[in-house]
């Protein structure tokens, strides 16, 4: 147990499920766009996200996450100004989506540069739970550093990529890997936990391996 079991997390808002967890949500989309601004977005907001989003500043939530503000942001409070006068576009859509817990968002963001992401996930007590990005299934709380590798189902991608984090970076230590593989030869997902943080070069020697299209960090949040 540590001290945000007791306390909770520092946040700007009424509830760690509705605000603080959603801000953190937002967050990985804005991790996935890899540092492009958001342009356009809009969040599928499920169960109990659907019944009082406004009421509990969700919909704010998602938004500064989005945006890349934390938890603890005074700018939460005044997002859509913020949104607004950047330009960005923002709606949120109540619906159902099946089997999913009851704090889920499916957020869509397009970035400046007409890059599309997809993250679904859910909000648990402050925590969070992502179930996929991209249309790809994944399965990390965000409590520690995740490194997401989508590439292409080939022969050796994966023992390439682990063989570079051995020889090169042997003081990193692989918490859990998971890989998500929707069809056989097409693009496939690894999902790895790090402790702590990866060296200086080991995302970009990643990126380098054949038949990976792109690397990204999810740092803790």
């Amino acid at each position: 147990m540590n001290v945000f079991d007791i306390i909770g997390p520092i946040m700007i808002g009424p509830s760690s499920s509705h605000t603080a967890g959603a801000v953190r949500l937002g967050r990985v989309a804005n991790k996935v766009l890899n540092q492009e601004a958001p342009k356009e977005v809009m969040v599928e907001l499920s169960g109990s996200f659907a019944k009082t989003y406004r009421g509990h500043g969700t919909d704010r939530a998602l938004l500064a996450g989005i945006m890349g503000y934390h938890s603890y942001s005074e700018e939460i409070r005044d997002i859509f100004s913020i949104a607004d006068k950047a330009g960005i576009t923002y709606r949120f859509v109540p619906t159902q989506i099946p089997g999913s817990h009851p704090n889920t968002a499916r957020i869509h963001v397009k970035g400046v540069n007409g890059t599309p992401v997809v993250v679904q996930g859910a909000s648990i007590g402050g925590g969070i739970r992502v179930d996929s990005i991209n249309g790809m299934a994944v399965d990390f709380n965000g409590e520690h550093n995740t490194i997401l590798v989508p590439h292409y189902d080939r022969p050796g991608v994966i023992a390439e990529v682990t063989n570079i984090m051995w020889q090169k970076y042997k003081d990193v230590n692989i918490g859990n890997f998971k890989l998500s593989r929707p069809v056989k030869g097409g693009i496939a997902m690894m999902t790895i936990e790090i402790d702590g943080m990866p060296p200086e070069g080991m995302i970009e020697d990643i990126r380098t391996v054949k038949n990976v299209t792109n690397v990204f960090l999810i740092r803790s949040i």
